[in-house]
């Protein structure tokens, strides 16, 4: 197949465009998919030359219904899904409700209407892996986009599995993944706290580690519901519960989450799209007045170079911003 696509010199700029990454998003949405799909499209849309931002996920998502229920939040595995229909069998179905643009060219050099015509228009009825169009997981989206004095940037919320996307509650501050994962085993963390873990974006990491293991640890311990998680880092796509990845401005360039103190109430809102730190704004001057950059993690070699150039999250994590 890629040798028929060099002989009729079909390019990867050719099939990546403003309607084949929303197409992506589409289905991202439709399946449950990871929050890294965020930060990897956009990475992928500057790449390309692509004019895409972190609001047009929030666009997308506002008109795609979750259709799988797939782990970690649901009951079934990638393998029961391909056995279900897969990703053509959810294309079809995004496609034939108007969420797909069919005209976008694929690696075959036909469309994706003309790749999609030998797929039913509903998932089969012998199944519970894919939803039919009028019974959805949910109704929206699983992927939200937060703003607030917290993440003016934005940051991303994964809302699947929870029973209320929404908490108050006093934050709990960690200055690595290690701190806070210390702090969970010692069963320090109750239902209602705010976990707070920051340094660990794309400078401060660097590299934004995912949060597998205290998520996981939360979940074990029976507060995948009760406790909110925020982060300058990023998740594992088998991560559920309250938590929100992507946070910027990071820490480490000293964005309003380094100037959370243990005890501050911290909101937490999918339904407003929110996420907030409730300081009084002049509180948060003073503090950051105060504030000093930490010392770098790395200051030779690769990732020393990888901190310096590279951007926020909220537009990719990307080393090269073009000229």
């Amino acid at each position: 197949m890629l040798v028929e696509a060099i002989k009729r010199d079909l390019k990867p700029r050719d099939i990546i465009t403003r309607k084949s990454i929303e197409n992506a998003i589409a289905l991202v949405m439709a399946t449950g998919g990871s929050t890294n799909a965020v930060l990897h499209y956009l990475a992928i849309a500057a790449a390309a030359e692509v004019s895409w931002t972190i609001d047009d996920f929030e666009r997308v998502r506002k008109r795609v219904p979750v259709l799988c229920e797939l782990k970690p939040s649901g009951r079934f595995v990638a393998v029961d899904f391909h056995q279900a229909g897969g990703v053509p069998q959810v294309l079809r179905m995004l496609l034939d409700h108007g969420l797909l643009h069919g005209d976008c060219i694929t690696i075959t050099g036909r469309t994706l209407a003309e790749e999609l015509a030998p797929i039913p228009g509903e998932p089969s009825t012998d199944q519970e892996v894919i939803r039919p169009w009028a019974r959805p997981v949910y109704a929206q989206g699983h992927l939200a986009i937060l703003k607030g004095n917290l993440a003016p940037e934005g940051c991303v919320a994964k809302i699947t599995g929870l029973k209320n996307p929404a908490i108050t509650g006093p934050a709990r501050v960690f200055d690595s993944e290690v701190q806070a994962m210390d702090a969970i085993m010692a069963r320090k963390i109750k239902a209602g706290d705010v976990v707070v873990i920051r340094y660990e974006g794309p400078k401060g990491g660097p590299g934004m580690q995912e949060m597998l293991a205290p998520t996981s640890a939360l979940i074990g311990q029976g507060l995948g519901e009760s406790v909110g998680l925020l982060t300058d880092g990023r998740f594992s796509g088998g991560t559920w519960g309250m938590v929100v990845g992507h946070v910027a401005p990071e820490a480490h360039v000293g964005g309003t989450i380094a100037l959370i103190d243990e005890g501050d109430s911290i909101t937490i809102d999918a339904h407003r799209l929110l996420i907030q730190l409730n300081v009084a704004d002049d509180e948060l001057a003073r503090r950051r007045a105060a504030w000093r950059p930490p010392a770098p993690r790395y200051t030779r070699g690769l990732l020393a170079k990888y901190r310096r150039l590279v951007s926020t999250a909220s537009i990719g994590a990307i080393t090269d911003r073009g000229e």
